[in-house]
């Protein structure tokens, strides 16, 4: 079977300051290019400001050690400077950059000569251009994690959210994602009230098989856990159960009748 082209583009500053902070690139190429898709483009777009250096000795060094690792990864670094423009009648600075105007061509360039894209942003103006890369004949995948407009969700052809890909974000004392013991991600997909319990579902691996997702299929690389409403954090309101749009992170713990999940909180809604 011929391996399909994949183009990744990332806009970094974008994704950090939406939930994505400490996103690991090397999980990301393994989630976008599994079992043996080729990564014909992997662009990652840096915002660098160079007034924020003068006043922080450290910028610069972090910044420089963050694209040597993405290069590492062999991803593209497009970095460009950020403009302050100064009303001077407020005072107030207005920072812009050109990297989503960079990315929006990329795309439009170079979509014509791949099977399929995954794009990383929360920005609806890529819209337009999500569209015309679907009318090359390339499938488009967003991954995000917080404040993603629905309209955007909507356009793609697949939406993940980052926060359920296994490994792609830091769990503090997570362990080995998947084994008992371990700290995971996922959704309530299914929850009675009456008894108040549910099931949850979390991605167990990474696999290209994303669509399936019945964890009694073999090939589904998700598995299903149960959920009581005990273990929610207290404050929580279960009324908003089941929920696809809730990401809740919890350990998997094995009782006589399997696995359970427990410590439930949620790190992320709409």
């Amino acid at each position: 079977m011929k391996s399909k082209k994949i183009g990744i583009y990332v806009d970094a500053i974008n994704q950090t300051l939406n939930g994505g902070y400490g996103l690991r690139y090397d999980i990301l190429r393994k989630y976008c290019t599994f079992p043996d898709h080729e990564p014909a483009r992997m662009n990652v777009y840096v915002s660098y400001d160079e007034h924020h250096a003068k006043e922080d000795e450290n910028y610069e060094a972090k910044t420089a050690r963050f694209c040597n690792v993405l290069r590492d990864f062999e991803f593209k670094v497009i970095e460009r400077r950020v403009k302050r423009i100064v009303n001077h009648e407020t005072g107030e600075a207005i920072c812009r950059s050109s990297v989503e105007l960079e990315m929006a061509a990329d795309i439009i360039k170079q979509s014509k000569n791949l099977d399929q894209i995954y794009l990383l942003t929360n920005d609806e103006g890529f819209i337009p251009i999500i569209r015309l890369a679907q009318d090359n004949g390339c499938k488009v995948e967003l991954i995000a994690f917080d404040n993603v407009p629905e309209t955007l969700k909507h356009e793609v052809d697949t939406f993940m959210s980052g926060f359920l890909i296994p490994g792609l974000l830091p769990i503090e004392s997570g362990g080995d994602w998947g084994k008992v013991g371990s700290r995971v991600r996922g959704v309530c997909y299914d929850f009675t009230h009456g008894e108040g319990y549910g099931f949850m579902r979390y991605m167990n691996t990474i696999n290209d098989n994303t669509w399936i997702t019945d964890s009694r299929n073999p090939n589904s690389p998700y598995k299903t856990i149960f959920c009581h409403i005990s273990q929610f954090e207290h404050h929580f309101d279960s009324s908003f159960l089941p929920s696809r749009d809730l990401i809740f992170e919890f350990s998997l713990m094995e009782n006589d009748k399997g696995l359970i999940s427990q410590k439930i909180e949620l790190v992320s809604a709409p």
